[in-house]
């Protein structure tokens, strides 16, 4: 593996993205540690560890600015926490290569879908679905098994779920997924611990690098229009994707 100052390096770049989008936990650090040479199931659970302390500083800017939705987001870990621990014992079946290719065409096809616009009758709809706490609790739970069998927070999924179904603009939906990320990461994290799949001496760098990543995109991400940040958020979705998936596929080496 990578020596672990670069794994800080690593933090921080992961962080910046969580803060500015509300995406980067382990949807993002898992390639980046896949290609650091971290292997299977690790590279997969690693992150957890530094997403928690990341999403908490990265989302008090949006809460001190009202742009986040607690409420939304209570009803979302409603259906997302039981759902989130499933998943997560359900990874240790599905096994780590075939987690991570399925990880890279999700970012694609979600990243597509972001990139276009949202018109106002599509969020007026999207308003009135969000009321109905049932669809959200069971949208939440949908996320929350792929959320723990990917052992990720879940932001690569909640916030165009937010921004697409459920009618949030796009800081709000970044803020609200950054709550919910903060909780929904506990138990998948407790799962994956509990199944040996932490690696600390990744771990700990990361969270180091993270953090304060973090807290400082997310400060930075409020000079940026929300229709900009939707579409650099979704280009940056497919590209993340692509190029995981191609690399797993075609240039990974079989122990990683």
């Amino acid at each position: 593996m990578a020596p672990w100052p670069v794994f800080i390096v690593a933090g921080a770049v992961i962080g910046a993205l969580l803060g500015l989008f509300g995406v980067g936990g382990s949807s993002i650090a898992t390639p980046l540690l896949s290609i650091l040479g971290v292997p299977g199931l690790l590279a997969v659970a690693s992150p957890l560890p530094a997403t928690i302390p990341a999403a908490l500083a990265a989302a008090a800017p949006y809460l001190r600015d009202h742009e986040a939705r607690p409420r939304a987001a209570a009803w979302s870990l409603l259906g997302g926490v039981p759902a989130t621990i499933g998943g997560a014992l359900l990874s240790s079946v599905v096994g780590g290569q075939a987690i991570l290719i399925a990880s890279g065409f999700v970012l694609i096809i979600v990243g597509q879908r972001v990139i276009r616009p949202i018109g106002e009758t599509a969020r007026r709809a999207g308003t009135a679905r969000r009321m109905n706490r049932p669809l959200l609790v069971a949208a939440s739970a949908a996320i929350g098994l792929f959320t723990g069998l990917l052992a990720n927070g879940g932001g690569f999924l909640l916030v165009p779920v937010y921004l697409l179904v459920f009618g949030l603009n796009m800081r709000e939906a970044v803020g609200t997924s950054l709550l919910v990320i903060s909780v929904l990461s506990v138990p998948t994290l407790a799962t994956h611990w509990a199944l040996g799949n932490i690696d600390w001496s990744v771990a700990g760098p990361l969270a180091l690098g993270a953090v304060p990543a973090s807290a400082a995109s997310a400060r930075l991400a409020h000079r940026v229009a929300g229709t900009t940040m939707r579409r650099l958020l979704g280009w940056f979705l497919v590209a993340a994707g692509g190029a995981f998936v191609v690399y797993r596929i075609v240039g990974a080496s079989p122990h990683h």
